[in-house]
């Protein structure tokens, strides 16, 4: 039903780039080539990919995944890459010392609040240590790596993915639309604003399951609090963050709020046909669902 408005999966197919970057395969690039609507972030993969073996600084955008992907990977080859941030990520903590090539996975993981972005450039780049119950973007890493090398080894290309968390999403919000029963378990650190705006987890569980929140675009625990207070205000959402816009904008329309929204092109980062989904939910087509 949503094929249309979901993206590709930007973290499978970040991974899928590296690899395809290290070991000089053009794969991913066709792959971007094909898309109609790329978000934020794979634009600035495809920049990185295409700039990576020239002398020009890498434009890595507001992605902190390819960020620390393509740093670390700069450190482990001393490469010396030079490197150009914008928007949110100038601002973050991020680990600025090349000696953790040589940490294992588990110190890695203790890094900028938690991330797990370090140890993925790790096993991406060669790392062969095993985590036990890995947090779930390391296990998505564990994954991405073991498809490429089995692809690769067949002689056949990476298979595309779409992104799985934000369809998840969308589907639950068309059931609460349609007044059906829409259940949701946060399963990782991007769920967590979709859930909170709509009650499926507080903010102490969400800052105890995913300390990492704290280091995103903004911090996502207090963002999303003040987003939500002045939705009921009926003040304007200020926020820059493409997860904590879409999650306010979803509920206001179950609720039906007016949403002033400052920044409605802050989407483009991992959901470019963000309203375009929202256009495609009239009021005549969710009745006719929730009739049928």
């Amino acid at each position: 039903m949503f094929d249309d408005y979901i993206p590709i999966d930007k973290s499978w197919t970040m991974r899928m780039g590296l690899l395809d970057l290290l070991n000089e395969e053009s794969h991913t690039l066709k792959v971007l080539a094909r898309e109609k609507e790329l978000g934020d972030d794979l634009l600035a993969l495809r920049r990185c990919i295409v700039d990576w073996k020239s002398d020009r600084s890498l434009e890595v955008g507001e992605s902190g995944t390819l960020y620390r992907f393509l740093q670390f990977a700069s450190w482990k080859l001393n490469l010396n890459k030079q490197f150009v941030l914008t928007g949110s990520l100038k601002d973050r903590h991020i680990t600025q010392n090349p000696d953790i090539v040589r940490y294992p996975l588990a110190e890695l993981l203790t890094l900028d609040n938690g991330t797990s972005q370090w140890a993925s450039a790790a096993v991406l780049m060669g790392n062969d240590e095993v985590i036990e119950n890995p947090p779930y973007k390391l296990a998505l890493t564990y994954e991405a790596l073991a498809h490429w090398k089995k692809r690769r080894k067949r002689k056949k290309q990476w298979t595309v993915r779409k992104d799985e968390t934000i369809l998840r999403q969308a589907t639950t919000f068309f059931g609460m639309l349609v007044e059906k029963e829409s259940l949701f378990s946060p399963e990782q650190a991007e769920d967590y604003c979709f859930a909170r705006a709509f009650g499926y987890i507080s903010k102490d569980e969400g800052a105890r399951r995913w300390p990492s929140l704290r280091g995103h675009e903004s911090d996502r625990i207090e963002e999303m609090e003040h987003a939500l207070r002045s939705l009921e205000a009926g003040g304007p959402i200020i926020s820059k963050d493409h997860r904590v816009v879409q999650a306010i904008v979803m509920l206001a329309i179950r609720e039906g709020m007016a949403a002033d929204i400052v920044y409605p092109s802050s989407v483009n980062k991992s959901w470019p046909q963000f309203w375009e989904f929202v256009e495609s939910l009239s009021l005549e087509d969710i009745e006719d669902v929730a009739g049928a």
